[in-house]
């Protein structure tokens, strides 16, 4: 799966406001035009632990 098929977020992790817009700062970058942060989003990884039933 390329990048460009991820999900966008939904609400501003600040304030929770749903108008975010992309930013050039750069890859993941959004900006939020409610609060004016601009943030970033970035996948790290999955946890090693296994998932139990």
């Amino acid at each position: 799966m390329s990048s460009e098929n991820r999900a966008a977020p939904l609400y501003c992790p600040y304030c929770g406001e749903e108008d975010l817009r992309p930013n050039e700062a750069g890859h993941g970058a959004w900006e939020c035009r409610a609060c004016t942060r601009v943030f970033s989003v970035k996948f790290t990884g999955l946890l090693s632990r296994a998932v139990t039933r």
